[in-house]
């Protein structure tokens, strides 16, 4: 069978719900009707499944601990005993099915999966009410002190649920197959504002108390909450930016072209579904560049360069609007078709706003980046750089590679490169239409792909079994050609040569991203006297701006340049985002500076947030004395 069949594809999905702006129809639940197997949730669906959650909590800041009822609305089968929810780390103190108190059973604990909870069910039974408290085994939630944030002052909390962290602060079916919609309550000290991944306040207000609706539905994974000393400013009617007060500014200006952005994406793939796209700026600690929690994008503040050079970041989660959150992966083993999607329309937003050189300086650097990613996967895991992945019995935060973005964006490349833009731009938004609210599986893009887009000749041509599920890069790789990149490959040579740097205002007026390139291109021997010239030329170890100065930390700490050790040690500690944490301690691993790693690992651990510390404590080897392994 040359392609798999489209019984596979998930239509586990609402069909019917409409939406335009910030209102929607009623939710036909009626029309859920079947899932495919997740091995990352105990629920089982097809039995029993949530559609509508109703959430009663309060944040204490004190005990680092949030008290909720958990509310679901569910549907059952008329021969279903039990639903099963997944849970981590938290305290059951009641369970009430229909307003009646109810026996449950917490199952046996496994390390990434957590315990199910198993709730009996009488025959036509339509609520579960969960009245619970989280503990500290609740590793989506960051609980910071004052220091930690900008105004060091008051303290602040946020979550980070993807992939399977959301069953660490509330039961839920935790799959991205199974979609509800959401109300809340959620009271904060008065000094506070919270926000969730729904329709949220825009000011303050004396109670505490914030009440929040998300009426499209979304998976678990997408539930999110903030709360700290954050205000908020609009730059359109649909679009705005919270912040702490000192960084608001910042933001504002460095976020100035979102309406643009949301306008460009409109244009290319139909209407933004989602009512309000707003972006919060967190602390530093934020494990990732940015999360695409619906109408409220979370984002690390190492985005704020002053020049709005690094906003393909914000380009990328608002294409999760639709790439992701609008059509899902099924599971975590199509994670691909997220990712990659959106990094392809990340790029083509960046293109239609700043133009065709400046994206293919974007494209330019992602393939370095999946070149060099796959070259040392292949070592070590080449599974994982298949599209299509196998993460059973792992945690499917480890198929958060560069490989499901970037060998996905160039997968749709080739697509494009094949049919034609305007063919490809109307096969994507009818992809997106037809099949919003919905999941879907890489089997099921492919008989989509197939039906509506290719030929066998062109698909063979293409290689897209190679691409999807063989390990490596193709022979066909798209190539990208940067003018722009092509000056400073020149100006390079002339200062690594000759000597010779370049005339006052060439060099000034390059972007990040062509700074970028001429540091990741720089040689690997290169030597101490040239790395101080080039340091004392361009201020590299001084710089502002994150992306600069993480990728200045490669050559120089690999070829022992110690000048720049005060500012790694002083980086690592302050800032938490993965994607600098990992090279950087590599780069210290691999230039045998061990010691110097777990030194400053020490100091910088308790800033970083679960999904960070999970990461490095592999990477170095670190355990911590008295960690909980099997939480209640």
């Amino acid at each position: 069978m040359k392609y798999p069949s489209i019984l596979f594809v998930i239509l586990a999905s609402w069909l019917g719900f409409s939406c335009n702006n910030s209102k929607s129809e009623e939710v036909k639940k009626d029309d859920v009707t079947d899932y495919v197997n997740d091995p990352h949730s105990y629920a089982k669906p097809n039995t029993a499944v949530v559609t509508h959650l109703n959430w009663d909590a309060e944040v204490n800041f004190d005990s680092e601990r949030i008290r909720a009822v958990a509310e679901w609305e569910i549907k059952a089968k008329d021969e279903a005993k039990e639903i099963i929810f997944d849970t981590y780390g938290l305290n059951i103190n009641k369970v009430m099915v229909d307003g009646e108190a109810v026996d449950f059973k917490l199952g046996s604990f496994k390390e990434e999966l957590g315990r199910p909870l198993s709730i009996p069910l009488s025959e036509g039974a339509k609520t579960v009410s969960i009245t619970y408290e989280t503990t500290d085994s609740a590793r989506a939630l960051q609980w910071l002190d004052p220091e930690q944030t900008a105004g060091k002052e008051i303290p602040f909390l946020f979550t980070q649920s993807q992939a399977i962290l959301a069953r660490s602060w509330i039961p839920t079916q935790d799959s991205p197959g199974i979609r509800f919609t959401y109300d809340a309550r959620v009271k904060v000290p008065s000094n506070m504002m919270a926000l969730m991944s729904a329709e949220n306040p825009q000011s303050k207000n004396t109670s505490g108390e914030y009440t929040f609706s998300m009426p499209q539905p979304i998976p678990s994974y997408l539930m999110a909450l903030s709360a700290g000393d954050v205000v908020f400013k609009s730059i359109s009617e649909r679009t705005g930016v919270y912040a702490e007060p000192s960084l608001l500014d910042t933001s504002v200006y460095e976020f100035q072209d979102l309406e643009n952005m949301v306008q460009a994406a409109e244009g290319l793939y139909g209407p933004y579904a989602w009512g309000q796209y707003d972006i919060i700026v967190l602390p530093p600690s934020f494990p990732f560049g940015g999360m695409e929690n619906p109408r409220l994008t979370f984002a690390t503040p190492t985005i704020l360069a002053g020049d709005r050079s690094l906003v393909s970041l914000v380009a990328h989660e608002l294409a999760h609007s639709w790439s992701g959150n609008l059509v899902t992966n099924a599971t975590w083993d199509d994670f691909w078709l997220n990712e990659g999607f959106t990094v392809y329309f990340e790029h083509r937003i960046m293109e239609e706003v700043y133009g065709r050189d400046y994206s293919e300086m974007l494209a330019s650097l992602t393939r370095d980046e999946l070149q060099e990613a796959a070259a040392e996967m292949m070592k070590e895991i080449p599974e994982d750089t298949k599209l299509k992945l196998n993460l059973e019995g792992r945690n499917p935060d480890e198929g958060v590679t560069s490989i499901p973005y970037n060998k996905g964006y160039f997968f749709l490349r080739l697509i494009e490169e094949e049919v034609g833009r305007e063919r490809f731009d109307e096969f994507l938004k009818n992809y997106f239409q037809e099949n919003k609210f919905k999941v879907m599986t890489t089997e099921g893009f492919i008989d989509y792909l197939m039906a509506n887009l290719l030929t066998e000749e062109q698909a063979n041509r293409l290689q897209i079994k190679e691409w999807i599920y063989e390990p490596g890069l193709p022979d066909n790789l798209p190539v990208v050609e940067s003018d722009r990149f092509a000056k400073v490959d020149e100006a390079q040579k002339k200062i690594l040569e000759k000597n010779l740097y370049p005339a006052s205002g060439v060099a000034e007026a390059w972007t990040t991203h062509e700074w970028l390139h001429f540091i990741n291109h720089l040689p690997k021997d290169i030597s101490q006297e040239k790395l101080a010239q080039l340091d004392a030329a361009y201020g590299f170890t001084q710089s502002g701006n994150s992306e600069i100065l993480a990728a200045w930390f490669q050559p120089t700490i690999r070829n022992n340049y110690e000048p720049v050790y005060p500012r790694v040690e002083s980086f690592l500690i302050q800032v938490g985002r993965r994607k600098f944490l990992t090279p950087t301690y590599r780069a210290l691993l691999e230039s045998d500076k061990e010691e110097m790693a777990m030194d400053i690992y020490e100091k910088a651990r308790p800033n970083y947030h679960a999904v960070s510390r999970e990461t490095m404590d592999d990477l170095l080897g670190y355990e911590e004395e008295g960690e909980e392994s099997n939480p209640a």
